[in-house]
């Protein structure tokens, strides 16, 4: 805590309060040094400052004491204003503060006394700083600077003490205090600027860029600190006639311009790495013109002599000061860079000298032709080139004008790449390839051929088609004497079929259309009751082959059954035929339609799935004869199918 000079304070006449108990400064300082003894009263700065006297317990000592010496410098104004004889009331323009305390200092003669205040209880003086109350010492409360606390006897809070409101600080001129809980800090109002910061201490430092590394010298350059900036030096010290750049390299100074003639009159200055020289000034003679021996004349300069001369082949004329150069043909004299330059014939006539293509060349011209032309014998037209007579195509070659075209005989087609070469066409494989042949297409060079199954097919004039061979006709089956032959696509069949008890066959087998058909007809022995009463009247058994339907689009008609009823029956008769499948229809592949031909009535049997071969069915077909709605009696119709594995 700061030393203070506070010093024994007594009742003042200005303090008149009800309070009883004795309360004393408890601090062992010394007095105010002579010739004046400062007995300031303590209560004098309380009513200037309009503190309550509960103030004396709950205040810190050293702000009490800051209050006393403030009061002490005023006290001892009136009380030397008293002891000159002046008035109380005079006017020293201290203040209105100041003002009051010095005449109450000027006005006080009362001698020492204890004040008292109401709680009775004393309050003594000891040698450390604080309160206590008389005859406790338990309730001694150290009164420290700036902090908050609690007095035990009268339960009594000490709030923070703002010390820069009440001026109690001890900032300096250009500082600001700022407070702080149970104390304060004093900070500078300017800062410090660039290059420094702000201590502790509240003093500015000098920042040492070099040592922190926010130089911005660059390699070639040394940082040295200064106050509040820093300093880039170079490493490198160059030598006479050299200077240092912003870079820190070393370049050369061009004293014939930094310096003011730094030659003698009569003399040129040439600069020189590092120095200069200075030379004697010389005759500048023109062009086509040069010194003479002497070096004291211009004289002209033949410029046609020698072995090349300035015309470099051509004809050379010299003048004075000058020359002239005869330029050979295809040459044209530049009067400005004085030499002779060819002249590019094809640019100045364009589309006149060649019939195709002109190329310059040094002195004249050369025409050439395109590609499929030759030049004539003038040197300047084309006549067309006949490609053809050096074969260029693999096959037929036809000449047209300027080029040629190569085309392929049958079979043949020209090859994309190159044009020239001729590919065999695989007929097979093109998309249509599929229907060239019946059955499989073999490729060959240039062409192709069919071919067809092993056995039960040949080959059809055309070629293409294989046709079935129709082994029963030719003879060529294998079937028994008991045996019936039946030709189907691609082969035969060799069946025997026998009509069923109480039926006999009707006739020879006979072909029917598309069909081989055998029919048997009911024929009962005498009094067989039972023969007679059965409704079938004949059982036919017809065999059909058919072939893969590779495309199969609409319904195929594969079998007729023909009948001898009229379409339209006369009214008494009343009669119909009813068609039906009874067995043998596999993944329904076949329905019966009844139409009419020629006003009969006719059963088409139809195929309306395909069906994939080889396959043998037996399609069972009733033919119901129906009169006055009841069945007098039927006929079955037995369809043996056999599908080939081809579609032809």
């Amino acid at each position: 805590m700061p030393p203070s000079r506070c010093t024994p304070w007594h009742q003042s006449s200005t303090f008149a309060q009800e309070n009883e108990v004795v309360v004393r400064a408890a601090r062992n300082t010394s007095l105010l040094d002579p010739p004046l003894d400062c007995r300031c009263q303590l209560i004098h700065s309380m009513v200037i400052f309009k503190l309550p006297l509960k103030a004396l317990s709950i205040l810190p000592l050293y702000f009490l004491c800051n209050l006393s010496d403030m009061c002490c410098d005023c006290c001892l104004l009136g009380r030397a204003a008293r002891e000159q004889g002046l008035t109380c009331d005079h006017s020293l323009s201290l203040g209105y503060q100041c003002g009051l305390v010095s005449r109450a200092c000027c006005d006080d003669r009362s001698p020492d006394v204890e004040t008292k205040i109401s709680q009775g209880k004393r309050i003594n003086s000891k040698t450390r700083e604080g309160l206590m109350v008389e005859g406790e010492e338990k309730d001694f409360l150290p009164l420290r600077y700036g902090f908050d606390a609690i007095l035990p006897s009268s339960s009594l809070h000490l709030p923070d003490i703002n010390e820069c409101l009440l001026g109690a600080s001890n900032c300096r001129g250009g500082e600001h205090c700022i407070n702080t809980v149970g104390s304060f800090r004093c900070q500078r109002e300017v800062s410090c600027g660039t290059g420094y910061e702000l201590m502790d201490s509240n003093n500015c430092k000098d920042i040492d860029e070099c040592e922190s590394g926010t130089h911005n010298c660059s390699p070639d350059f040394e940082c040295q600190n200064t106050q509040g900036s820093f300093r880039c030096l170079p490493k490198n010290q160059c030598g006479d006639g050299y200077i240092q750049d912003a870079m820190g390299s070393c370049i050369d100074i061009n004293e014939c311009l930094a310096q003011t003639e730094p030659c003698r009159p009569g003399q040129l200055c040439m600069n020189t790495m590092g120095s200069f020289t200075c030379q004697r000034n010389s005759i500048n003679c023109g062009r086509g013109y040069h010194l003479n021996d002497g070096g004291n004349r211009c004289v002209d300069i033949d410029e046609c002599k020698g072995p090349d001369g300035a015309c470099a082949g051509h004809g050379c004329i010299n003048l004075v000061g000058s020359f002239r150069c005869e330029c050979k043909i295809g040459f044209i004299f530049n009067s400005i860079s004085r030499v002779c330059e060819d002249i590019n014939e094809c640019r100045h006539y364009p589309g006149r000298l060649c019939a195709h293509k002109c190329e310059n060349v040094l002195g004249s011209y050369k025409c050439s032709c395109t590609q499929g032309f030759k030049l004539a014998s003038d040197g300047r037209n084309c006549d067309d080139l006949n490609e053809c007579e050096s074969s260029p195509c693999s096959q037929e070659c036809a000449n047209v004008y300027g080029s040629y075209q190569c085309y392929c005989r049958r079979g043949y087609q020209l090859s994309d790449i190159d044009g020239i070469n001729c590919e065999d066409i695989d007929e097979c494989a093109l998309p249509t390839g599929g229907h060239i042949c019946s059955y499989r297409c073999n490729n060959t060079p240039g062409s192709f051929y069919c071919t067809c199954p092993a056995t039960g097919y040949t080959l059809a004039p055309n070629g293409r088609s294989c046709q079935d061979v129709d082994e029963c006709v030719t003879g060529t089956h294998t079937c028994s004497v008991t045996e019936s032959c039946f030709n189907v696509q691609g082969g035969f069949r060799c069946l025997s079929f026998e009509c069923p008890p109480n039926y006999r066959q009707a006739g020879e087998m006979a072909r029917v259309e598309r069909s081989d058909t055998i029919r048997c007809v009911k024929s009962c022995q005498p009094n067989d009751i039972g023969c007679v009463l059965d409704p079938v009247h004949s059982v036919s058994h017809t065999v059909i082959s058919l072939p893969t339907f590779r495309e199969f689009t609409k319904p195929e008609e594969i079998v007729f059954l023909r009948t001898m009823s009229p379409a339209y029956s006369s009214p008494q008769l009343s009669s119909d035929i009813v068609f039906d499948i009874l067995e043998g229809n596999v993944q329904n592949s076949f329905d019966i339609v009844k139409r009419q031909e020629h006003g009969m009535i006719v059963g088409v049997v139809r195929q309306v799935k395909p069906l994939i071969g080889s396959l043998n069915m037996v399609l069972k077909l009733a033919m119901n004869y129906v009169t006055s709605g009841v069945v007098s009696h039927r006929n079955i119709v037995n369809v043996h199918i056999f599908v080939s594995e081809f579609w032809f």
